[in-house]
């Protein structure tokens, strides 16, 4: 019963902030499925073949080993959580937090948007074997982390300048401890797509080599 009090509170307090990184991040997903419209065929071209190389280089099995890619799918991820907590401990840091989120949208939008409008259906496929999984749990993660640190970022803004009474500490420690969670998920999505990608990815790559290239 507490617990269900306690997340109806949550609830009503961030729901707001929820919708806006949410509708921060889909407009991002929108500009870059849009931008792709705006690339010169010298870019498509070249972004085709870049592809193309891309795409034979997985169907003969020539990506980096599984640990190797752990470690850098990891490190790519957890780089913007910590980003945003270290902005959300600052007052001034909220508004680059809604950048990031916009900017995480432009990459999924531009990947996704670019594969399935140049590639057809088989970019479209791919995309679901190779963008789409592990996105369904950045992208959470992303929300929540930016929601959880621009809610420190107010209660800073409240505490500092209003004068508002209570420690900081166990806000910090809350909020700090959310991020942790959300780079423990980052990690077993780090090794879906070390382990579980690359072999999804060449399920569909065979009919990509010839008409990439």
């Amino acid at each position: 019963m507490y617990k269900n009090m306690q997340l109806s509170k949550y609830a009503k307090e961030h729901l707001s902030l929820y919708i806006f990184v949410a509708v921060i991040l889909v407009t991002g997903v929108i500009f870059g499925a849009v931008m792709v419209n705006a690339l010169s065929l010298e870019q498509k071209q070249e972004i085709t073949r870049y592809l193309g190389n891309f795409f034979l280089t997985v169907d003969q099995g020539g990506l980096t080993d599984a640990q190797t890619s752990l470690s850098q799918v990891f490190s790519m991820h957890i780089k913007w959580v910590l980003i945003i907590w270290i902005l959300g401990l600052s007052v001034i840091g909220l508004p680059l937090i809604l950048i990031l989120d916009f900017l995480k949208g432009v990459l999924v939008g531009f990947t996704v948007g670019y594969l399935a409008g140049q590639l057809s259906w088989k970019g479209m496929l791919f995309a679901l074997v190779a963008v789409v999984p592990q996105n369904l749990i950045v992208i959470p993660v992303l929300i929540v982390s930016s929601v959880t640190a621009m809610s420190f970022s107010i209660y800073l803004v409240k505490h500092r300048f209003m004068q508002r009474k209570g420690s900081v500490a166990q806000p910090l420690i809350g909020y700090t401890s959310t991020i942790l969670a959300m780079g423990a998920l980052l990690l077993a999505v780090s090794a879906f797509e070390a382990y579980v990608s690359p072999v999804m990815m060449k399920w569909v790559t065979p009919s990509l080599v010839s008409f990439a290239s």
